[in-house]
């Protein structure tokens, strides 16, 4: 019986070591570009006729590792912008997913974007 209370803690602690080590970290980034968009979304027909609403959403570009990484981030409120200290070429901090970037706010949390598409970064981009 006391083997397998030892061996159950073992298993514990090697599962706690395993995942403290794949939390993803922070990197060092740069922004690429910040747009903001519309996007048309149908509220409801009236007579065969679409009612539709224009919902604002950003296009940022990141570049980190060689690779830029353009994702969409969709404001909760209409009047949710990005913060104003972000400039095009500023130096931001990053963390990737698999189909998520995540940037650090200047004073709060991180804001999760979707990555909709990323490609190497051309050499005379990286220079600048």
């Amino acid at each position: 019986m006391r083997r397998w209370d030892v061996l159950s803690a073992l298993i514990l602690l090697c599962c706690a070591v395993l995942a403290s080590a794949a939390t993803p970290q922070y990197q060092k980034g740069k922004l690429v570009s910040l747009e903001q968009k519309k996007r048309s979304r149908v509220l409801y027909y009236q007579v065969n006729t679409p009612v539709t609403r224009e919902d604002p959403y950003y296009e940022i570009g990141v570049d980190a590792n060689g690779t830029t990484y353009i994702g969409e981030y969709d404001p909760r409120h209409e009047d949710d912008t990005l913060p104003d200290s972000w400039k095009v070429g500023d130096p931001i901090e990053v963390r990737l997913e698999k189909h998520y970037i995540y940037l650090k706010q200047p004073g709060s949390g991180d804001m999760k974007l979707e990555i909709i598409k990323h490609f190497a970064t051309p050499a005379d981009a990286s220079t600048h």
